[in-house]
């Protein structure tokens, strides 16, 4: 088994061609996804670009805006947006700080495929999952809400 490191100390310190202000650091990537987590500090940009992937931009610390081809609008923690190939878009923040995770697909990935992002299939389109949950190192009688979430 490997552990992937991202976050702070495992940064580029200075981001891509086209960013202010973002740390980022690829978790995983292969010809089907790219997986990187951005960090954003106060007042960072990523200009407005295109890619030939859809991406997903999800938002898990934070917020900030984001456009997408002439539409803007701000985003927090916990919401995510689609990127559509081809059409320009961009982050940035304004006083406060973000962090988010960007998955990369290529069209590759998704040819012959039925999945697309922001889709939500019914029960009858799933396939039962094997396995089980890994028990919790905390039981939610020992949970204390002032020390975060339990798990």
């Amino acid at each position: 088994m490997e552990i992937l490191r991202f976050g702070p100390g495992h940064r580029r310190s200075q981001g891509r061609e086209g960013t202010q202000g973002v740390g980022d650091q690829t978790v995983w990537s292969d010809p089907r996804a790219r997986i990187t987590e951005l960090a954003f500090s106060a007042h960072a940009l990523i200009a407005p670009q295109t890619s030939p992937d859809v991406g997903l931009f999800i938002v898990v610390a934070g917020g900030g805006w984001v456009q997408v081809g002439e539409e803007r609008t701000s985003i927090d923690h916990g919401e995510a947006v689609e990127f559509p190939p081809g059409v320009p878009h961009g982050v940035w923040t304004d006083g406060s700080t973000m962090r988010a995770i960007l998955v990369e697909l290529p069209d590759v990935a998704l040819e012959g495929s039925s999945a697309r992002v922001g889709h939500r299939p019914e029960a009858t389109d799933l396939t039962p999952a094997r396995g089980r949950l890994a028990e919790p190192d905390v039981r939610p009688e020992e949970y204390e809400p002032s020390e975060g979430e339990p798990w």
